[in-house]
């Protein structure tokens, strides 16, 4: 496709997931007080942002105007990202028609200490969930589906979010046989992600019940798109899609491409950095509701969605 064509591509799916989601949330006749508009051209509305704790972790949610109830989307983040570089993408991601939570979880991984996600931190978000709806003058009060949590990860956190949608309790990403897979945890999307097992290739992951899909970067020089691919393969169930980001690398969801304290990617990204956030966060937040039963995003992800969308190709299975 000739380069002069690009813009049109893009507006084209901006516009038609926009629609799609105008269809599903409803948006504010005015901002709410505090909030701050969402980025144009990717999600509807405006979208607020409040600071709280989940179990013992400080956390920023984001979440839609109006008053509809709304799924929780938890965040993993990656290895000593901070929290706050994925503000664009989980503003992103809220206008869809979420409760986006994205916790900054330290803690040791043997000797070290730092920013390291792990399972139970999607217990605790259950939790948490039906306690916020519940207090009185949160931001959020009687507005959270406690009953539709779905997850989000970036690198190690997206291979914490893998294990523990397979149910298994695995090192470094979980301690002792205290981990279980809620019954509300109904989907899940991944970027830079693999199940790297010790003696060489991936370990599969029995994904039942829970949709998955994987977002890769094709020039990702962490995680590798072939072990994003073999990853995918190693997914026991359907529906799980496989979205490939033309010209992005490991960072392609972060506000910057160096994230304060995170190990940075050798390999240079092509996309511009809003670009690349942008389309991430469109593509999570329309699998995830096309998961939860939403038929027009179901339409764009497993059909016409990466026709209008020379920044994505997708493989898929229903």
């Amino acid at each position: 496709m000739a380069p002069s064509t690009r813009p049109a591509h893009r507006l084209r799916a901006w516009l038609a997931a926009a629609a799609l989601a105008a269809g599903t949330v409803a948006a504010p006749s005015a901002a709410l007080a505090g909030d701050v508009p969402a980025p144009a051209a990717t999600s509807p509305g405006w979208v607020g942002r409040y600071e709280t704790r989940i179990g013992d972790d400080p956390a920023a949610v984001y979440y839609p105007a109006g008053r509809q109830t709304v799924p929780v989307a938890l965040l993993l983040q990656g290895a000593n990202v901070p929290a706050a570089s994925y503000d664009r993408f989980a503003r992103i991601v809220a206008g869809f028609g979420f409760a986006v939570a994205v916790p900054d979880h330290r803690r040791a991984v043997g000797p070290v200490s730092g920013l390291f996600p792990e399972q139970l931190q999607i217990n605790t978000a259950a939790t948490w969930a039906g306690a916020e709806s519940a207090r009185e003058g949160s931001p959020v009060a009687g507005r959270l589906d406690a009953g539709r949590l779905v997850l989000l990860g970036h690198s190690f956190g997206a291979a914490a979010g893998l294990f523990a949608v397979g149910n298994t309790c695995t090192v470094p990403f979980c301690f002792g046989p205290v981990y279980r897979r809620p019954a509300s945890l109904r989907a899940a999307v991944f970027h830079g992600a693999g199940t790297a097992a010790p003696g060489g290739g991936t370990v599969p992951i029995d994904n039942a019940g829970v949709p998955v899909a994987l977002v890769q970067g094709d020039l990702d020089g962490i995680n590798p798109p072939a072990t994003a691919r073999a990853t995918y393969d190693g997914l026991g169930s359907a529906p799980k899609a496989f979205v490939t980001l033309t010209g992005a690398n490991h960072f392609g969801l972060t506000d910057t491409q160096a994230p304060p304290g995170a190990l940075p990617d050798p390999s240079p990204q092509a996309l511009p950095q809003e670009e690349s956030v942008d389309a991430a966060a469109r593509w999570s937040a329309l699998f995830l509701r096309a998961s939860l039963g939403d038929p027009l995003a179901a339409a764009y992800v497993y059909g016409f969605g990466d026709s209008s969308d020379d920044d994505v190709t997708v493989i898929s299975q229903r």
